[in-house]
């Protein structure tokens, strides 16, 4: 960029007449709904400060970043003018020589940004800086903050340098840093007239839950340290329990809320089930290995898939003896891990706290909530976890964007020429088709055995059928037998991935509860049901055998994922 840096210096005059031809509001109008009038404001390419100005007037305190100098000394005139003026002495603009990517002199302020203005430098960007400049910006946003961005599409016939710049890119770059994409402007004319240039605004938004625990997990993700995957195996372990298990809590008071050791260690097992089976690395060190995986324990298992370790599932004999020896094994691992290493300014001032019981070995084992609480308490803040269950469907795509991001770096991964595909495949939560497929043989023994099994929705006979997931997989991925309702294809097809409306629920009441008793007879149906519906749905006992109890607490799920997520009706 120093060639066009050069071009911008040495023509400092004739730009900065150009820019202060053109008001801000007339430039920047693609974005109105989104001008601050308050907060700190980073102005990076601030060139003449016509729009630092603009925004110190309006009442932000306005820190103006230019590298040219002599454009910058033109805008250091030009806002010191206005400040020693009666009517704009508040209208402060501070002034950094300061550039992208690094932004080293914006670090050393330490301080955190409402609005980021980055208003006609991205195309002068190379594309091999762009990442790294993106992370740095994002990384200056205080919570709730905004970052602004202006698209310039057209060449340049002056000498300066540009590079392709798309939508796209920034959609994929904001995934990868934990930015909201909020709006995007229509392409539009260029203010000054050049019938070959047009510009597309973008405002992202850095989440703010309130509590300065989305920052902390966001820094653990992006910033910690890592020798392996731990630390956002345990994130993402936590993200999906409050995300799929409002009856996982045990305690919640004094700001702290507590949840079984025993689901912990379930769920960072179904994480990585499919990785190690499939020799994917977890850490820079693989003559280390990993701590969870030993011969007793997950090797013993390994003819189980991930999705075999599901909550209401039952273990005998030699299976049972493994399992309890990889609760163990994977225990100990998170508690030497990520749970040692998950700190907050100081190292003993650590974010999870576990404190384990003493087990007793068992011949037969239930995965249910009396097996997962005899291993113990995991403990974490009440914010932290209200943020997990808040806002986890933007933080977990960052922690796989992160963990896919860390495995690419080991070389035994790059050896193999693992594809982007093949991590992500493997990192996927549920298989869509494990449950629906037990669901769908259900209603075909019933059907062979002369039973009249009909559409939870409309009540009619079904002759061609789908298995459809009540709350929809895509927002909400789980397989629950609860879940898991006979529809007609038709009516599958148009509800799609929408929430029953709170309507079609109450018209549905005595169809779905009348198809979970035809279907779930046997006594060992009945208690995986029961199991598993106490443990992902709200105020269900862990003894319930009530089908009207576990409907009220579906229509209570479905109300809290339509707040959570937004999700359409039908």
């Amino acid at each position: 960029m120093s060639k066009t840096l050069d071009i911008y210096h040495q023509g400092a005059a004739l730009f900065a007449r150009q820019y202060d031809a053109l008001s801000f509001d007339r430039v920047h109008t693609s974005w109105q709904p989104y001008w601050p009038d308050n907060g700190m404001v980073l102005d990076i390419g601030a060139g003449s400060g016509r729009d630092a100005l603009w925004l110190a007037e309006r009442g932000c305190q306005v820190i103006a970043v230019e590298p040219a100098a002599d454009l910058r000394h033109i805008g250091q005139l030009k806002t010191g003018a206005a400040a020693n003026t009666t009517e704009n002495s508040l209208a402060t603009v501070q002034w950094l020589n300061d550039s992208l990517p690094e932004l080293k002199a914006c670090y050393q302020l330490n301080l955190q940004f409402n609005t980021i203005l980055l208003s006609a430098v991205w195309m002068h960007l190379a594309l091999s800086e762009r990442e790294r400049a993106f992370r740095k910006i994002a990384n200056l946003l205080a919570p709730g903050g905004r970052f602004v961005l202006s698209l310039r599409f057209g060449e340049f016939t002056d000498g300066r340098v540009s590079y392709p710049v798309s939508v796209d890119e920034i959609a994929t770059l904001a995934k990868q840093f934990g930015l909201v994409l909020s709006h995007v402007s229509a392409l539009t004319a260029d203010s000054a007239g050049r019938t070959d240039v047009q510009w597309q605004t973008l405002v992202l938004v850095l989440p703010d839950d309130g509590s300065a625990s989305l920052s902390k997990i966001r820094h653990i993700v992006l910033n910690d340290s890592k020798s392996s995957t731990y630390k956002l195996a345990l994130l993402r372990t936590l993200v999906r329990i409050a995300d799929a298990h409002p009856g996982a809590v045990l305690d919640r008071q004094d700001g702290k809320v507590v949840i079984s050791l025993g689901l912990v260690a379930l769920y960072w097992i179904r994480l990585f089930k499919r990785l190690v089976d499939n020799n994917i690395q977890q850490n820079s060190d693989p003559a280390k290995g990993l701590g969870f995986v030993t011969e007793r324990g997950w090797l013993a298992l390994k003819h189980l898939t991930a999705d075999d370790f599901a909550v209401g599932m039952l273990f005998t004999g030699t299976d049972a003896a493994a399992l309890q020896q990889l609760f163990s094994d994977t225990l100990k691992t998170i508690k030497e891990g990520p749970v040692t290493y998950i700190w907050q300014r100081q190292k003993d001032n650590r974010l999870f706290q576990m404190q384990r019981d003493k087990t007793t070995k068992r011949e037969m084992v239930l995965l249910d909530r009396a097996f997962l609480e005899s291993y113990g308490r995991f403990e974490l803040s009440e914010s932290m976890w209200d943020c997990f269950r808040l806002y986890g469907c933007w933080i977990e795509p960052l922690l796989v964007q992160q963990w896919v991001s860390e495995m690419q770096k080991y070389e035994f991964n790059r050896q193999q020429g693992l594809t982007l595909d093949t991590y992500h495949h493997h990192l996927r939560w549920l298989d869509r088709q494990h449950d629906t497929g037990l669901v769908r043989k259900k209603v075909e023994t019933l059907r062979s055995q002369g039973h009249d099994v009909r559409s939870v929705w409309s009540g009619k006979p079904l002759y061609s059928y789908d298995i459809d997931h009540c709350l929809p997989f895509s927002y909400w991925p789980n397989n629950d037998l609860w879940n898991l309702l006979p529809s007609s294809r038709e009516e599958n097809r148009v509800k799609s991935d929408r929430l029953p409306s709170k309507t079609r629920l109450h018209t549905s009441r005595e169809q779905i509860t009348d198809w979970w008793q035809q279907a779930w007879q046997s006594q060992s149906e009945r208690q995986r049901f029961f199991v598993e519906a106490a443990m992902s749905l709200p105020n269900v006992a862990y003894n319930c055998t009530d089908f009207e109890v576990v409907f009220e607490a579906l229509q209570f799920q479905s109300a809290g994922i339509q707040q959570r997520l937004q999700i359409g009706v039908w």
